[in-house]
């Protein structure tokens, strides 16, 4: 695995919750909140978990301190969560940016709530957290359709098939 590995991973997902969240704000201020189905219930709070949990990991592998875990009601409206999804983006690339390979090796120790300690390399660290950010991504996909909208395709082979398509 490389950085570049990381990064794509990375822009992958952040090109997915651009699309989600051009659907989301279709969406009225009480089905962005409505209590559907799932872990978290409702599409704005799946995402603030998956949000909540990137920055998590970024600081486990000694990228900026995110504070206790993100609340949901700090999120009232969809702009104020695509705002702190930029911001944590900016971080996350900021981070990748000053990585090498190498890095991805490097050990960290953290613990997890009712698991206990642990230690991983960052790289397998950082690609759980874009791996954690796709599974919960698909179940916004499905709240988003029972609420009545069409999320679009955001798999992992369409965003090759634009990026691939932006460079020709």
């Amino acid at each position: 695995m490389t950085v570049e590995d990381v990064r794509r991973l990375f822009d992958y997902g952040y090109w997915a919750n651009r699309k989600l969240f051009q659907v989301m704000e279709q969406m009225t201020q009480d089905q962005f909140t409505q209590a559907v189905a799932g872990s978290y219930g409702s599409v704005r709070n799946t995402m603030v978990h998956v949000l909540s949990a990137e920055w998590g990991w970024l600081e486990r592998c000694g990228g900026p301190a995110r504070g206790p875990q993100l609340s949901a009601d700090d999120y009232p409206t969809v702009a104020a969560l695509a705002a702190a999804w930029a911001k944590v983006e900016a971080l996350l690339r900021g981070f990748l940016d000053t990585l090498r390979d190498e890095d991805l090796d490097r050990l960290v120790e953290f613990t997890i709530p009712r698991i206990g300690p642990r230690i991983m390399p960052i790289g397998e660290l950082l690609q759980h957290a874009a791996n954690h950010a796709v599974h919960h991504r698909g179940q916004v996909a499905l709240l988003l359709r029972v609420l009545g909208y069409t999320p679009g395709n955001v798999d992992l082979l369409i965003y090759d098939f634009e990026a691939r398509a932006s460079t020709v």
